[in-house]
């Protein structure tokens, strides 16, 4: 009967062993499949932090490189621009040179002179034409009231005149140059070249 009862004693503790086993196995499995769902969890939240970190640097490289070809770009079209509107207003000028050698080019020139002169009145003033004007601008001085010099100036490389008068202090400026630079401003500030 002893033998009977630790039989029975020793298949309850097998039983309870199992029993507890089964329940540690259980357990172990729950917990092994709850920590590998948090470790899956946890790698798919870093390689979408990752991945989004990544697509966030590769956008900020290629908007930098868009930014920087954008600049060059800019520059390049800047460079062909002043080029295009240098080589038009070397045209222009080279065309105004040749109307300067027309007799058209000399009734402005008397215009313009005659407009100083009304202008400075009875004042005193100077005459600045180019070098080759020097001669025209002579004949000039009966428009004028007030003493009058004519002068070459070196700076009115196209023609025209310029006048000053010292006890106003004014320049009337009717050359071709001071016109045609400010036609430039213009152009540059209007045209919309393209450049292709």
């Amino acid at each position: 009967m002893a033998r009977n009862k630790t039989d029975n004693f020793l298949r309850a503790i097998k039983k309870y062993a199992k029993a507890q086993s089964t329940l540690l196995q259980t357990e172990v499995k729950q917990l092994k499949s709850e920590r590998i769902k948090e470790a899956e969890e946890t790698a798919h939240r870093d390689s979408e932090r990752l991945i989004k970190d990544k697509l966030h640097e590769k956008r900020n490289h290629e908007m930098a490189v868009l930014a920087k070809k954008t600049q060059e770009g800019q520059k390049e079209l800047f460079v062909e621009r002043t080029k295009m509107t240098g080589e038009i207003f070397s045209k222009a000028s080279d065309k105004l040179i040749d109307f300067t050698k027309t007799d058209e080019y000399t009734q402005r020139l008397c215009n313009s002179a005659k407009a100083i002169a009304e202008l400075f009145g009875d004042r005193d003033c100077v005459l600045y034409v180019n070098e080759r004007d020097l001669g025209t601008a002579e004949s000039f001085r009966d428009f004028f009231a007030g003493k009058v010099e004519a002068k070459a100036d070196k700076t009115i490389k196209i023609g025209g005149i310029k006048g000053y008068c010292p006890e106003m202090a004014i320049i009337a400026d009717e050359t071709l140059d001071t016109k045609l630079e400010a036609q430039r401003e213009w152009f540059i500030e209007n045209a919309t070249l393209s450049v292709l």
